[in-house]
C-alpha cells in the first residue's frame, strides 16, 4: 500500500502540469483582459492602461507568462491579483477557502445522512410507495438545476417561511462562541441543501441497486442458508459491499463540491471560492483563476487516492502492493 501511494502521489505532478497547461490555455483564449472593457475609466488615456498591462506582464508570449506564473507557484507564490490591486492571491484564498470548505462539508453531510438511509430502506421495500417515492425524488433532485433549486428555495425558506436566511455568512458582527456558530449553521441550510440535492439523488439511486445486486449474490443466499437474521445479513453483508462503487464516488464528490459550489455561492451571495472564482473570469484575473483551478485539481487527485485506500479497507480481498 505503502507503495502504491508514494507512487500515486508521483503521478500528481505530470498531470498537475498537463491540467494548469490546459486551464492556462483557455483562459488566454478568452478576449480582453482585466485592463479592458466596460469597467475602465474613459477619462484615463490609453497609454497609461498601456503601461499598466506592460508593467502586469500582460503584453509578453503566453509561453512567458505561463513559465513565470508556474517559476511562482514552483516556489510556493501565488502571485498578486490583478483586479485587487496590493493583494496577494494567497490573502485573497485564505480569506474564502473555509466557508466553501464548509459549505462542501455541510452538502456531503447532507447527501450522505438522507441518501444512504433512504438508497437501504428503498431497496429493502422494492416497490413500495416509499420505493416509488424516492425513485421520484431522485429524479426531480438530478433533473433540477442548481440555480433553480437555489432561486426556489430562497424564495420559499428565505421569503416567504423566513425560516432560514439566504444571503452571507452571519446576521451580524460582533457575535462570538456557540451564538456565532449557531448562526453560521443557519447560513448553511440553504446553500448546503441545494449544493447536496443532486449528490444526494444520485446516491439513493446508486445505493438501492447496488444493495439489490448485491442481495442476489450466492453468498448472501449462503449467509441467508445459514440461519443469519435479516439484519446481520444487510448490515454485515450485503451493505459493506455495496458501499464499494459508493465509496468510489465519493472520492470525487468533493471536487464535484467545490467546483458546482461555484453557481451556488452566487445564488446565495456566499463568500466563498466559488464567488471569487467567477468574479475573477470575469475581470480576467489569471492568478486567481489559475490558483482556484489548481485547488480543485489537486483536491480532485487526492480525493482519488483516499477512494483507493478506503476501497481497500472496505474489501480486504483488494491488494495494491
Amino acid at each position: 500500500m505503502h507503495k502504491y501511494i508514494i507512487r500515486r502521489i508521483l503521478q500528481f505532478i505530470p498531470m498537475l502540469f498537463l491540467i494548469t497547461i490546459v486551464v492556462f490555455a483557455l483562459a488566454k483564449a478568452a478576449p480582453g483582459d482585466v485592463l479592458s472593457g466596460e469597467r475602465l475609466d474613459p477619462n484615463i488615456p490609453a497609454e497609461v492602461y498601456d503601461m499598466r498591462r506592460e508593467a502586469l506582464g500582460l503584453n509578453d508570449h503566453i509561453t512567458v507568462q505561463y513559465w513565470n506564473w508556474l517559476s511562482s507557484v514552483a516556489t510556493g507564490d501565488l502571485g498578486t491579483s490583478m483586479q485587487y490591486t496590493g493583494r496577494s492571491v494567497a490573502e485573497l484564498i485564505n480569506a474564502r477557502v473555509m466557508n466553501t470548505v464548509y459549505l462542501s462539508l455541510f452538502a456531503l453531510g447532507v447527501t450522505l445522512a438522507f441518501a444512504i438511509p433512504i438508497g437501504i430502506y428503498s431497496a429493502t421495500r422494492k416497490y413500495s410507495l416509499f420505493d416509488y417515492g424516492a425513485t421520484t425524488f431522485a429524479f426531480l433532485g438530478l433533473a433540477t438545476p442548481n440555480f433553480f433549486a437555489g432561486l426556489l428555495a430562497i424564495y420559499v425558506f428565505g421569503f416567504m417561511l423566513g425560516w432560514f436566511p439566504s444571503q452571507g455568512t452571519v446576521s451580524t458582527v460582533g457575535l462570538s462562541g456557540m451564538e456565532l456558530f449557531l448562526d453560521k449553521l443557519k447560513h448553511l441550510v440553504l446553500p448546503g441543501f441545494t449544493l447536496g440535492l443532486a449528490s444526494t439523488a444520485s446516491y439513493m439511486r446508486y445505493m438501492r441497486t447496488e444493495i439489490l445486486e448485491v442481495k442476489g449474490s450466492d453468498f448472501i443466499r449462503t449467509a441467508k442458508a445459514k440461519g443469519l437474521s435479516n439484519h446481520s445479513v444487510l448490515y454485515k453483508h450485503t451493505l459493506r459491499n455495496a458501499l464499494l462503487p459508493i465509496i468510489t464516488l465519493l472520492g470525487l464528490e468533493f471536487g464535484t463540491l467545490l467546483s458546482g459550489a461555484i453557481i451556488t455561492e452566487r445564488v446565495f451571495s456566499y463568500p466563498g471560492l466559488g464567488q471569487l472564482f467567477l468574479t475573477s473570469v470575469q475581470n480576467r484575473d489569471y492568478p486567481v483563476i489559475m490558483a482556484i483551478n489548481l485547488i480543485l485539481a489537486i483536491t480532485i487527485l487526492i480525493g482519488n487516492l483516499l477512494a483507493d485506500i478506503f476501497y481497500a479497507v472496505v474489501d480486504p480481498r483488494i491488494r495494491y502492493d
